[in-house]
């Protein structure tokens, strides 16, 4: 059942539209040139423009993102009326933890899932799983990374091998929390460095107060240096950044292979509005924050910004640095193949492919 949050929001966001943009970094007169700017006005003036009764639209099931620390490519396109220009709208389902998503896919819980981290995907699909990521999302930057670890001001704690034998806080075992460290490390000379610290599990939300108490040494947070450094009580040691440079921080959303073979055009079209999304989403990164913040009834100040990869074409090296990563820990078998993670074939942005 789509989240009755959001048929809600539609109404208010009418009579606020005119507050959406008011504090903004980039506000309408800087937004990207052509039709998504145009949709964004026709959207906040009047929620029902691209009308399902002129279009008939393909219903996605979809993860609701209930605490999003980015912004929501699938609510901002949504709103912008872009999804259901071409033909698509969303049934949210509800929340669905990063760690169940490939599950949920394969099951046909969901249909496509909201771009957890490229990790997770190649992960499942190494595993057995049936999936194939169609649409490039967030990139990692030096001033916004995916991921970064961090300490208290006053720790000692500052180079890779001041960090042996001590406590790691992460909120999920696996993956980026957990390999962005070890990735760091190695690459700065620790050998084994899985075996040469401790690794702490919490709540995402606990991470901190945790770090504050001295019960863990350095958290892994998904969350912008500025923001951290503007609390004035920790300092940002790395980042993917860091390690990878812009290769690291890839967010794919993806569908069932199943789903692909039966409704191509379907894929063809989501990922149009995918690609349009992102690339309105980097000319307006406030109001892409805003949109997800209003949308999910969450606090703006915690939607980090994020940068998109331009037009929604997935990189290869940012599948390539991760199944290398993966299969160095034993997280995944070697020989799986990049054609097995993703494509680009159904973007209109894809040289190759036109």
């Amino acid at each position: 059942m789509r989240k009755k949050a959001i048929l809600a929001l539609a109404t208010i966001l009418i009579f606020s539209g005119a507050t959406l943009w008011g504090c903004s970094d980039n506000p309408p007169a800087s937004a990207a040139k052509g039709e998504p700017q145009a949709l964004a006005a026709k959207a906040l003036s009047d929620p029902k423009a691209p009308s399902s009764e002129e279009i008939p639209l393909t219903i996605l099931k979809a993860p609701f993102p209930d605490e999003p620390t980015a912004p929501s490519i699938f609510l901002v396109g949504q709103k912008l009326g872009i999804f259901q220009k071409h033909h698509i709208d969303f049934d949210y389902v509800g929340a669905i933890p990063s760690t169940q998503l490939v599950a949920s896919v394969v099951s046909g819980h969901i249909d496509v899932s909201h771009g957890a981290h490229i990790n997770r995907t190649i992960a499942g699909i190494s595993a057995g799983a049936k999936i194939l990521a169609v649409a490039g999302n967030s990139e990692t930057t030096e001033r916004f990374p995916h991921m970064i670890g961090v300490v208290r001001k006053d720790s000692p704690l500052r180079k890779p091998e001041d960090f042996i034998g001590k406590k790691i806080g992460i909120s999920l075992v696996g993956g980026c929390h957990e390999y962005t460290p070890y990735a760091w490390l190695t690459k700065n000379g620790v050998k084994d460095p899985k075996n040469k610290v401790t690794i702490i599990v919490l709540s995402r939300n606990a991470l901190e107060q945790a770090l504050r108490q001295g019960e863990i040494d350095l958290a892994m947070l998904h969350k912008m240096p500025e923001e951290m450094e503007r609390k004035g009580e920790f300092d940002v040691i790395f980042s993917d950044y860091d390690v990878w440079g812009p290769n690291g921080g890839a967010t794919p959303p993806y569908f069932a292979t199943k789903f692909i073979q039966e409704k191509p055009e379907v894929v063809k079209e989501f990922v149009a509005a995918v690609a349009e999304t992102i690339n309105w989403s980097n000319a307006n990164p406030y109001g892409a924050r805003e949109i997800t913040a209003r949308g999910t009834n969450y606090d703006v100040n915690l939607v980090n910004q994020r940068y998109f990869t331009p037009d929604g074409i997935i990189k290869p090296i940012t599948a390539e640095v991760w199944i290398d990563l993966l299969v160095e820990f034993g997280e995944i078998k070697p020989g799986i193949q990049l054609e097995q993670i993703y494509t680009n074939e159904f973007n209109p942005f894809n040289k190759a492919a036109s």
